[in-house]
């Protein structure tokens, strides 16, 4: 799948998840589940407008009686910022001490109880353990508590994953934090709460589940690394026979649901399919890794002028997240064809089912890509968020700050390729 040749090379590759409860009224048993850790007080993490669900308050309230205390903390920010992160710790700690968390909400209320989490059981701030080069990238030294995580959207599998996403605001870089021990406890996962998430959110948040299963069945295969000590693995150890599983399965699912979840919201098989392709995608990538459009969403996103996507808090500019992802994703499968070209046929294949093969198989999955795109209402390319051919030297600055996910692409990347594409992605169609 790559041309690097490592000289001793990997032999072993690491998966990892967390418990699993799916279904229908599967968010009515926290209360329960949380009693067999033997908690006494639980923090709820969400943000205000899932808190206004009434969805965050009815998890909380079902502890009592099991002898649970619970408070309900709503104050998190929609794409979280270094910012908001510090101001959702401060108020942990004070609040404190806590036994357990429960995140109610999207990829932003998972991210933030994670770092809730991260920071109220070990030494230090934030940046200590932001990624390198943004951040020091130490590991926590002591284990974290039991946190339960109940996404209310369909989209970035954080409920599944080590990562932990944040806008640097002073640097105008998205970055994370990435280690074994942020992973949820249990991911709770109730496709009745995801109903009400508004068609323009399906969309986006969808586009991440959709690139998740894409770049980690498209990664490095795990024995093109170097091998590593074990105190040396990562998360991130490349495509692997068990990740292909869960990415494959997502892609099919997708095939089946993802334009009517954002026609029709009130479709419960829809709903389900997406809910659970979302873990499933969240499950491949949690542990093989993501590469270029996600390295390219996190200056999109943080380097964001005046666009306000639709169904989004409209008093902030933002791309979110899933959005970032998808705008240059056609454009960076069709760099990464060459290492595996029937990896990128097989993926097209099983995201439209029944579409005639073109002649130049290149061609195939970002077709398929941004047929889908278009039909449900994904804007046309990076210039359609507000940036222009001026931006790319800073677009592109921003996306080789990452390195942990460029790392994972299957095709060595310099600045050259990351600028070619951001250029071709200015316009997709």
């Amino acid at each position: 799948m790559t041309s690097t040749v490592p000289g001793t090379p990997e032999s072993v590759f690491t998966y990892g998840a967390p418990q699993l409860k799916f279904g229908s009224g599967a968010s009515d048993e926290i209360g329960y589940d949380l009693s067999r850790y033997g908690v006494r007080r639980v923090l709820v993490i969400t943000d205000p407008g899932v808190a206004a669900t009434g969805h965050p308050q009815r998890v909380a309230e079902q502890m009592a009686q099991f002898g649970i205390e619970a408070r309900v903390y709503d104050g998190v920010h929609v794409e979280p910022t270094d910012v908001s992160l510090v101001a959702a710790i401060d108020e942990a700690r004070a609040s404190g001490p806590w036994d357990a968390f429960v995140a109610v909400g999207g990829g932003s209320s998972i991210d933030t109880a994670k770092a809730i989490n991260l920071l109220t059981t070990n030494p230090g701030e934030l940046m200590d353990y932001v990624n390198l080069p943004v951040g020091k990238g130490q590991a926590p030294p002591e284990p974290l508590k039991p946190l339960i995580a109940v996404p209310t959207t369909t989209g970035t599998g954080a409920e599944s994953t080590t990562i932990c996403v944040m806008d640097v605001l002073s640097l105008k870089v998205k970055t994370g934090i990435s280690h074994a021990r942020l992973r949820p406890t249990l991911a709770v996962i109730d496709p009745d709460l995801t109903r009400s998430q508004p068609s323009g959110v399906t969309a986006a948040s969808g586009m991440d589940i959709l690139c998740h299963a894409l770049e980690s069945y498209t990664a490095r295969w795990y024995t093109t690394y170097e091998h590593k000590t074990p105190e040396q693995r990562v998360p991130y150890c490349g495509s692997n026979p068990i990740s292909d599983m869960w990415s494959e399965k997502a892609l099919s699912l997708l095939a089946g649901s993802f334009r009517t979840a954002v026609r029709n919201g009130d479709d419960v098989q829809a709903r389900s399919d997406m809910a659970i392709a979302a873990t499933f995608a969240g499950m491949g990538f949690g542990n093989a890794g993501v590469h270029i459009p996600h390295a390219n969403a996190y200056p999109i996103a943080g380097q964001v002028k005046d666009f306000h996507p639709k169904d989004y808090p409209a008093g902030e500019a933002m791309v979110p997240h899933g959005m970032s992802v998808a705008l240059t994703a056609p454009e960076a499968f069709r760099f990464t064809f060459e290492a595996s070209p029937e990896r990128h046929v097989r993926a097209a294949e099983l995201l439209a089912p029944g579409a005639d093969r073109p002649s130049d198989l290149a061609e195939f999955l970002p077709t398929v890509l941004a047929d889908l795109m278009r039909d449900i209402d994904i804007p046309n390319g990076v210039g359609a968020v507000g940036f222009d051919e001026g931006d790319i030297p800073d677009l592109v600055d921003g996306a080789m700050k990452q390195q942990r996910l460029l790392a994972t692409c299957p095709r060595a990347v310099t600045e050259d390729d990351l600028a070619g594409i951001f250029r071709r992605s200015m316009a997709l169609w």
